[in-house]
C-alpha cells in the first residue's frame, strides 16, 4: 500500500465494511482520501474473518448435509459423502482473497490512497501512522471505522487451537468431535451448525435462560427447538467459570447461573463467541478529547460528529447494532455530509440476519418491545408448511410474522424463520423505509410460486384476511 503524502480531506481509519465504503464514497463526492488499515488486507474483520468467510462454511456445510441426506426425496442416491476440509478451508480463502482484492480494486479505481499500518490520532487534524517508517497523515477531517473485536471471557484464555475465538474456529483442520460453543448468539449459531452438519456434536452454553435474546421470543423459540432437531444441544441458565486445555482436549467448568452448581464438560474444541465489543484502545482518543462512554464506544451526535471538531465515527465503534451494512449505511452518510450533501440512516429499517438453516431475518420492533413501549399492535402470521414453493424445496420448517400498528396498520416489525429468510426481509424493509402499511404489502401482487408469497399472505393476516391457512 502507499505512503501518504499531503493533506487529506478525509483520512479514514480502518478498512472494514464502514471504513472502506465511506473512503470510496468520500472520493466518488471529490474529496481527497486516505484508508488506514493495520492489516495487510483490505475488507476488516467481515471480509477477513468474519460474515464472508463464515457464510462460506456455512454453503459448504450445507452443501454436505444436503448431499448425506437431503437429495433421497429427489430419487438422487449419491452415496455416503466424503468431506476434504483442506479443500473447503481453501474454497473459503478463494473467496476472502477475491473480496479482499475486490476493495484493493475500488481503492484504486476511485484514488483513494490505502495505507498499511497502526494509526493514532496525534490531535486534531493530525494521524500518525506506525507501518515500520512511521508517518504523519494531515487532514481536515479524520473519520474512526475501527470496528469491534471479540471479547474475552476470563479464566477461558483463547489460544486459536483448542480455545478459539470466531477466527480460529473459521480455520480448523479437522472436525472435533466434541464442540462447545460458549454464548448462544448468531455467531456462536452460525459456527456451531457448521461444524455441526460436518459431523461434530456441538453442546451451545448459554448464560440465559434463551438464545438469541434480542430476537423475537417466539421466532428464537422456534430456532431453538429446530436446531435441537438437528443435533445440537443447548445449555441454558450456564455460565463458565474456567478451562483447562491439554493436547487432547478441554476440560470446561460451568455453573448454574442461578443455583452456582457446578460441573465439568470435556470437549476437543471451545469456541468462545459472547460478543464483541468496539475496538477503540490504542487511537489516541483520551489524549485528543474524544468522548468514549464505559462499555468503549465512542460518542457521536445524529452526524456522526464526536466531541472533537473534525473527527467523526461510525459502525461498531459507536452505538447500535454491530452488523456491516450498518457500518456501511453510516459511512456512505458520514461522506454525504461531509460533502455538503443531507447523509442519513433510518435506524428502524436496519434487517438482521441469522445464516443458521433455517436462516432468521427481521426487522423493527419484536412483540417483547412493543409490549413493552405499550404500543397497542396486531399480528399476522404464515408459516412455510403452506407455502408451495417451501414445499417444492423440502423447506418447510419456519414462518412469517408481520407486527402492524393496531390503530395505523403501518407496519412496526417483520420477523423470519425459513428458508431464504435473509432475502425475503428485505421486501419488509423497503416497505417500512416508505412507511407503508400491512395492507399495502398484502396489496401487492406477489409472483407463484415463490417465498415471498409467505410475506404477503403474513400481511394479509394481519388484517385477518389470509387465504391459505
Amino acid at each position: 500500500m502507499a505512503q501518504g503524502n499531503g493533506e487529506y480531506d478525509l483520512v479514514v481509519i480502518g478498512a472494514g465494511p464502514g471504513g472502506y465504503v465511506a473512503a470510496i464514497r468520500a472520493a466518488q463526492l471529490g474529496l481527497k482520501v486516505a484508508c488506514v488499515e493495520k492489516r495487510a488486507s483490505l475488507g476488516g474483520t467481515c471480509l477477513n474473518v468474519g460474515c464472508i468467510p463464515s457464510k462460506a462454511l456455512l454453503q459448504s456445510s450445507e452443501k454436505f448435509a444436503e448431499v448425506s441426506h437431503g437429495l433421497e426425496r429427489h430419487g438422487i442416491s449419491a452415496g455416503k459423502p466424503k468431506l476434504d476440509v483442506a479443500a473447503m478451508q481453501a474454497n473459503k480463502d478463494k473467496i476472502v482473497s477475491e473480496n479482499t482484492g475486490g476493495v484493493a480494486f475500488l481503492f484504486r479505481k476511485n484514488k483513494v490512497t490505502a495505507i498499511t499500518g497502526a494509526a493514532r490520532i496525534a490531535g486534531i487534524g493530525k494521524v500518525e501512522v506506525n507501518s515500520g517508517k512511521p508517518q504523519t497523515l494531515a487532514a481536515k477531517n479524520i473519520l474512526i471505522a475501527t470496528g469491534s473485536e471479540p471479547v474475552p471471557l476470563p479464566n477461558v484464555p483463547v489460544d486459536e487451537k483448542r480455545i478459539v475465538s470466531s477466527t480460529g474456529a473459521l480455520c480448523l483442520d479437522a472436525v472435533p468431535k466434541r464442540l462447545v460453543v460458549v454464548g448462544g448468539g448468531y455467531i456462536g449459531l452460525e459456527l456451531g451448525s457448521v461444524w455441526r452438519r460436518l459431523g461434530s456434536e456441538v453442546t451451545v452454553v448459554e448464560f440465559l435462560d434463551r438464545i438469541v435474546p434480542a430476537m423475537d421470543r417466539e421466532i428464537g423459540q422456534q430456532l431453538h427447538r429446530t436446531l435441537e432437531k438437528q443435533g445440537l444441544k443447548f445449555r441454558l441458565a450456564t455460565k463458565v467459570v474456567g478451562a483447562e486445555a491439554n493436547k487432547s482436549g478441554v476440560t470446561l467448568r460451568i455453573a448454574g447461573a442461578a443455583n452456582g452448581k457446578t460441573e465439568t464438560l470435556d470437549c476437543d474444541v471451545v469456541l468462545v463467541a459472547i460478543g464483541r465489543r468496539p475496538h477503540s484502545d490504542g487511537l489516541g482518543l483520551m489524549e485528543a478529547g474524544v468522548a468514549v462512554d464505559n462499555a468503549g464506544r465512542i460518542a457521536i451526535d445524529s452526524d456522526f460528529r464526536t466531541s472533537v471538531e473534525g473527527i467523526y465515527a461510525i459502525g461498531d465503534v459507536v452505538a447500535g447494532p454491530q452488523l456491516a451494512h450498518k457500518a456501511s449505511d453510516e459511512g456512505i452518510a458520514v461522506a454525504e455530509i461531509l460533502a455538503g450533501q443531507a447523509g442519513h440512516v433510518n435506524y428502524d429499517a436496519i434487517p438482521a440476519v441469522v445464516y443458521t438453516a433455517p436462516e432468521v431475518a427481521c426487522v423493527g420492533k419484536t412483540e417483547e418491545e412493543l409490549k413493552e413501549a405499550g404500543v397497542l399492535y396486531k399480528v399476522g402470521k404464515f408459516p412455510f408448511t403452506a407455502n408451495p414453493r417451501a414445499r417444492i424445496l423440502g423447506a418447510t420448517e419456519g414462518m412469517v410474522k408481520i407486527l402492524a400498528d393496531a390503530k395505523t396498520d403501518r407496519i412496526l416489525g417483520c420477523h423470519i424463520i425459513g428458508a431464504e429468510a435473509g432475502n425475503m426481509i428485505h421486501e419488509a424493509v423497503v416497505a417500512m423505509e416508505f412507511g407503508a402499511s400491512a395492507e399495502d404489502l398484502a396489496r401487492i401482487c406477489h409472483a407463484h410460486p415463490t417465498l415471498n408469497e409467505a410475506v404477503h399472505e403474513a400481511a394479509m393476516a394481519a388484517g385477518a384476511r389470509a387465504i391459505h391457512i
